[in-house]
């Protein structure tokens, strides 16, 4: 058996047997993998404090004939604020879905984590607005994994601003309000919205969150961006429901 070090966030626990659990971690060089914690849920195990959910840890995996399993595991971060709040929690949990959908493999992992990091980070502080936190992750997950859309300017006409726009979550392009009334589509994206979104997608790591929106802007962006998140996974995801029903408009 293999031995291999590394730091993963917890994204999923699965409860097996008594005190016993399945977990799925995200990690900078293996990717997505899942690993069982023999013993993690007894209070006194050596593995408990660890290996909670959305615990950010450094771990110690031996890499059987077909799974992983977590042989030591040291804390290096804790979101406590997170449990603070239901909306706070559900927006992680449909976060941490996304980064499992994806399941991005090194070395775009190690991207992914850092994004997934920040943006826990961001919940648990109250830096900034749920749901712009939310738009920020999807589409910046989405670029990382390859899916950016055509955003710099109108796909039929060139325009680059002025106006609405109209992001086609199927294409991935961008027309403008013309161009768009021409296809029987309306616009909805506002001038900020189509700002943030280019933003997103091509801000450096260090100026990701560097934006303000209106609320407005904000409920425009966060709709597109989610009918385009669910067009490319061409799957559903249970904890959008759980966060839509706790987020207020």
């Amino acid at each position: 058996m293999q031995q291999t070090a590394t730091t993963g966030l917890v994204l999923r626990q699965v409860k097996v047997g008594e005190a016993d659990q399945i977990l799925t971690l995200l990690t900078p060089d293996l990717g997505v993998v899942s690993a069982s914690a023999r013993g993690s849920l007894r209070l006194k195990n050596k593995l408990f404090s660890a290996c909670g959910l959305f615990c950010y840890s450094e771990f110690v995996l031996t890499h059987g004939r077909s799974s992983y399993f977590v042989d030591s595991a040291q804390v290096k971060r804790v979101f406590h604020g997170l449990a603070q709040s239901v909306e706070g929690m559900a927006l992680a949990m449909y976060l941490a879905e996304i980064a499992v959908a994806l399941s991005p493999a090194p070395p775009e992992s190690q991207e992914h984590l850092r994004l997934l990091l920040n943006c826990l980070y961001m919940i648990s502080e109250c830096k900034h607005p749920l749901r712009q936190i939310k738009a920020i992750y999807e589409m910046r997950a989405l670029t990382l994994s390859g899916y950016m859309p055509q955003i710099l300017a109108c796909a039929s006409c060139g325009k680059y601003e002025g106006g609405g726009f109209y992001l086609d979550p199927e294409e991935g392009t961008l027309l403008c309000s013309d161009c768009a009334a021409k296809v029987r589509c309306t616009p909805n994206l506002d001038t900020g919205a189509l700002y943030a979104l280019r933003h997103i997608c091509l801000a450096e790591d260090k100026k990701l969150f560097g934006f303000t929106l209106s609320p407005h802007s904000q409920r425009l962006l966060g709709a597109a961006v989610e009918r385009y998140l669910l067009a490319h996974l061409e799957q559903g995801l249970k904890s959008l429901d759980f966060l839509k029903s706790v987020i207020s408009e």
